[in-house]
């Protein structure tokens, strides 16, 4: 069953227009209640019309960004009747390429009416190839959307699909990675309860605690603090996001919305002289989950930066941390105590630029966090 985006015109004498031929096209702003619907029946499992605020955020991510175009858009496609049947949800967002810069699009849903709307999946499917990308990605595709990306010519990043975990109190993070499905495990007596159990596991098992980075120390710092400490810290990397003063406002006052991960937050990691050699954004929730977007630090500091942030978190009584895995930080990363890897969804890419494919292959990317959909309430509200 499709969403019904338009009807049949019918002139004063009663002929009858005939039905628009099937094909893709840009989302426009007319689209956003039948995507708004075609988001729940796919996402949500219920075939009803969107409410005003998941239209108003449709509106505000896919039409908002700095470098919007209806060209670098979202795209659906319309059966012949006018139906919206399937469609793909993407976010422009500008990326540095050894020197040049380009436009990249974030796929961010990818979504298919059923069976009616398998032909139209399948155009659209085509229409982000390799062969007609400069960059297109995402972080969280099912393994059919993968087999899609491979099949037209894309790659599969395997450490970017991995979801690193360290558990600072074990009892109250297992209650709040359960409290994901059942919000009951949230509960402040359920989690109190646990961390006073934790209170006596720590003391027994002290490699629970992270080890403090001799010399270094995690302070507060602002949004602004943590860009200016990100463009020099990006520059190791040949591909890797440009965020530009108003693409990243941007960014994180979206990210600022999606208050079911907490309060977005900053802290920069300084030595003893005061010079910074990391940042790190997150979102936190009190006696909670720290969910690290991205973390950034000078070549060679990876597990004084690393340590030091978990370091900051258990102090300040996160139950446990999570963050998407990098490759340049997996060996400080793989070298905490207590800390786990799970799958959290593949992320794919394709580009028809061979040095971009051969940078992602080789670990010469920096994409994720701000630079993915980690921070989109479509994964976690409406």
């Amino acid at each position: 069953m499709g969403v019904e985006l338009r009807k049949i015109a019918a002139h004063p004498a009663g002929i009858v227009e005939p039905p628009c031929p099937a094909g893709t096209r840009p989302m426009g702003r007319a689209d956003i209640p039948a995507i708004g619907r075609l988001f729940n029946k796919v996402f949500r499992r219920r075939d009803r019309a969107a409410g005003e605020d998941l239209c108003r955020y449709i509106a505000t991510v896919f039409f908002g960004a700095p470098f919007y175009t209806p060209e670098q858009g979202s795209i659906v496609h319309e059966k012949g009747n006018g139906d919206i049947d399937s469609a793909i949800l993407s976010v422009p967002m500008q990326f540095d390429v050894n020197g040049r810069r380009i436009v990249a699009r974030l796929l961010c849903a990818f979504m298919v009416d059923g069976k009616t709307g398998a032909a139209g999946a399948a155009r659209l499917a085509r229409s982000v190839r390799a062969v007609r990308q400069d960059l297109c990605f995402s972080d969280s595709s099912s393994p059919v959307s993968a087999d899609h990306c491979v099949a037209g010519g894309g790659v599969i990043l395997p450490i970017q699909s991995l979801e690193w975990q360290r558990f600072f109190r074990p009892l109250a993070a297992a209650a709040v990675l359960a409290g994901r499905r059942l919000p009951i495990f949230r509960a402040r007596p359920v989690v109190g309860a646990l961390g006073l159990i934790d209170r006596v596991l720590r003391w027994w098992s002290p490699s629970s605690k992270p080890t403090v980075a001799t010399g270094c120390q995690a302070r507060t710092a602002s949004l602004d603090e943590f860009l200016r400490c990100a463009a020099p810290m990006l520059e190791r990397f040949s591909v890797r996001p440009t965020w530009s003063k108003s693409e990243f406002d941007w960014l994180v006052d979206l990210a600022a919305m999606n208050r079911s991960l907490g309060t977005l937050q900053c802290r920069k990691v300084v030595v003893d002289d005061g010079r910074t050699i990391g940042a790190f954004l997150f979102f936190g929730r009190p006696n909670g989950m720290a969910s690290v977007l991205n973390l950034l630090c000078e070549d060679g500091r990876e597990a004084d930066v690393t340590a030091a942030m978990y370091a900051c978190l258990d102090a300040e009584g996160y139950a446990l941390a999570t963050g998407m895995a990098q490759p340049f930080l997996m060996n400080a990363i793989s070298r905490q105590r207590w800390l786990c890897f799970r799958h959290r969804g593949y992320f794919c890419m394709v580009t028809r630029h061979a040095d971009i494919k051969q940078a992602a292959l080789g670990g010469d990317i920096y994409i994720g966090g701000l630079a993915s959909e980690s921070w989109s309430r479509l994964l976690t509200d409406f």
